[in-house]
């Protein structure tokens, strides 16, 4: 990768590219970035969403699936910091060859370890191999993000700034494909294929993606933006450079919040799901709630997000709120269906309303730490929820509800079924969203968010 020159100028984020190419011509190169990182995306959550599940079946383990979707989101915590710092540091298309590689490379090693490891050992929870085998998988999904971050910062290159919210809506579309496909085949290949197969199908999507990658070429990164990023992991300056914009700070700690409300759905919605449904089946639900993430990326392409993105951000929380409470209410198919495509309608507002913030007041030549520090703030949240919810829900909540007596008490708010206890358990979770984001609306930092954005945005 290469480094950019010290003391190179800094450059307007806002101007970077406008001397090089139109903006027809740079908006052809963000799509074809935006393909390439959706097929990446594709590949890592298809080969992800296919462990998980292949573990449940196998062990019936709510502690293991949570343990392992949360050791995911905590990688991510721990790694963002350096990920943002990376690229700041070096050029865009660099960063995501890089991580492109090594994706690559821990999938051929997961393929190699699964074909000479008994299936009886990888699968013994008490022995190191199935922990070994999952770590190898999970370290080239979680470097998989750090496309991600730079992903973020190409908007910023590449597309006019008036047109940014409506990018990142595209964004959050390709990420509703990425679920309904990885969701689907990744449920047909473990009930179909087996997890063998499965990881053959990723290595030959894993590869197509990097050849495909070796290929772009964005002449606006010749010389990258200068940047006071220093060594691998700029914590300090990642910090400095948040609290450099008044506000920042505190919508990252309200978006970790609603994470910690979002590791409850991580933990036991593929366990609610799976519950109801056969692995196959639950992976078409699940590609048809998909569908939602599509259109509200749709939805953001068109229209946008409205002169404050933090209100529509507020707004789709507090909805997500009263959905997560309510779409578990009665152990119903279609409830569940239902609830689960309006929930991920909202999805794309919220992220791209962060984003669309960022991309507006932060400088190009902070962007990758700001997007790294609060990703690792976020995806923090969600491991330690999930750490907590899966034991307390394997231990004591399922039992209780499954009791008679837990049964009877239950009955009238719930209804009746199997799964009344991770519907008591999301019934929470949801009213705790709604009130969290009704309180935001009355922070002072609310008020100090927006103005920042609406002076960048007018200025």
């Amino acid at each position: 990768m290469t480094q950019q020159e010290p003391g190179s100028a800094a450059v307007d984020p806002d101007t970077v590219a406008a001397p090089l190419r139109t903006p027809a011509e740079r908006s052809r190169t963000f799509a074809g970035i935006l393909v390439n990182t959706a097929l990446a995306n594709i590949t890592t959550s298809y080969l992800w969403f296919a462990l998980t599940f292949w573990l449940y079946l196998e062990t019936r383990n709510v502690i293991a699936t949570g343990v392992v979707g949360g050791a995911y989101m905590l990688l991510i915590a721990l790694s963002s910091v350096s990920f943002g710092t990376f690229v700041d540091r070096y050029r865009k298309l660099a960063v995501m060859r890089f991580a492109a590689a090594f994706t690559l490379v821990m999938f051929v090693l997961s393929g190699v370890m699964f074909l000479l490891t008994p299936a009886s050992a990888l699968l013994d929870l008490g022995r190191p191999w199935f922990w070994i085998f999952t770590v190898i998988i999970l370290a080239g999904a979680v470097v998989e993000n750090m496309r991600n971050i730079a992903l973020s910062t190409t908007v910023t290159i590449l597309i006019e700034p008036e047109r940014r919210a409506n990018a990142n809506g595209l964004v959050g579309m390709v990420q509703g494909l990425m679920f309904i496909v990885t969701s689907l085949l990744s449920g047909l290949s473990i009930g179909l294929l087996g997890m063998g197969w499965t990881i053959a199908v990723a290595l030959v999507l894993t590869a197509v993606a990097f050849a495909h990658l070796l290929a772009l070429r964005m002449p606006e990164e010749l010389q990258v933006a200068a940047t006071d990023a220093h060594g691998k992991f700029d914590l300090r300056g990642s910090f400095t450079a948040v609290l450099a914009i008044p506000g920042l700070f505190a919508l990252i700690l309200f978006s970790t919040f609603n994470n910690f409300i979002g590791g409850v759905y991580m933990a036991l919605m593929d366990p609610y799901g799976l519950e109801m449904f056969s692995v196959e089946m639950w992976g078409a639900v699940f590609a048809l709630g998909s569908t939602g993430f599509i259109l509200g990326g749709a939805l953001i392409g068109k229209f946008g997000l409205g002169a404050n993105p933090l209100r529509t951000l507020l707004l789709a929380v507090a909805a997500m709120g009263v959905l997560g409470a309510v779409f578990t209410l009665r152990e119903w198919a279609w409830l569940y269906i239902l609830g689960i495509w309006l929930y991920l309608v909202l999805v794309p507002f919220v992220e791209a309303a962060e984003q669309t913030v960022i991309q507006r007041v932060v400088p190009l030549e902070r962007q990758g730490r700001v997007f790294g520090f609060a990703m690792a703030f976020e995806s923090a949240a969600a491991p330690v929820t999930a750490f907590m919810v899966a034991p307390i829900a394997q231990f004591w909540i399922i039992p209780f509800a499954r009791s008679a007596d837990g049964a009877a008490l239950l009955a009238p708010l719930l209804g009746e079924g199997t799964s009344r206890g991770i519907a008591l358990v999301f019934l929470v979770a949801g009213i705790i969203m709604v009130a969290a984001a009704l309180l935001a609306f009355l922070a002072p930092v609310y008020r100090r968010v927006s103005a920042s954005y609406a002076q960048v945005a007018g200025g």
